[in-house]
């Protein structure tokens, strides 16, 4: 009987064994599969830095205009051709927007809200530019729209459309 009972003893801890290194095996395979690209640790620095930055605006001026101009200067080509003339596009067609920089990219915001933003190709070593818009934009169209572009060129109807769509999610 003393046997039976220290056999069941040493059956319970190693399926206890077996389980807890399963169990910190697949932990450990979880957390790689939810860690962060150094692109993406890099966009969360640039984050808290744009927070600080809007803390000593704050203080200020309140203006981050000079911060985005100087992120867009800073872009490789062509990123910075097309910020330049989406910067523009976008203060002419809703001057109302503020210009602030988030997660290193510009981006232009009413009432502390981003509305809409901009995001260079080189950024996440993508193949096109994406021009973006929150969901605090005002572009609802039925069950679905969209609310981020790709652009690889800006044509006169380009921007037409991205002066329209801007108009529009302001309200």
């Amino acid at each position: 009987m003393a046997a039976r009972q220290t056999a069941r003893k040493a059956t319970k801890q190693a399926a206890r064994k077996t389980a807890t290194k399963t169990a910190k095996k697949a932990a450990a395979g979880s957390e790689s599969a939810k860690t962060f690209t150094e692109d993406e640790r890099a966009a969360m620095r640039e984050r808290a830095q744009e927070l600080k930055a809007a803390k000593q605006a704050a203080k200020g001026d309140g203006s981050e205009e000079s911060v985005v101009l100087e992120k867009i200067a800073s872009m490789p080509e062509p990123d910075r051709s097309m910020a330049k003339r989406l910067h523009a596009i976008i203060k002419a067609s809703a001057p109302a927007l503020a210009s602030r920089t988030w997660y290193g990219m510009p981006a232009y915001a009413k009432d502390g809200n981003v509305i809409v933003f901009f995001q260079g190709a080189a950024k996440f070593k993508s193949r096109y530019s994406t021009l973006g818009f929150s969901d605090k934009a005002a572009l609802d169209d039925g069950k679905m729209w969209p609310a981020s572009f790709a652009l690889t060129e800006l044509t006169p109807d380009v921007e037409a459309r991205i002066s329209a769509l801007v108009k529009r999610a302001v309200g």
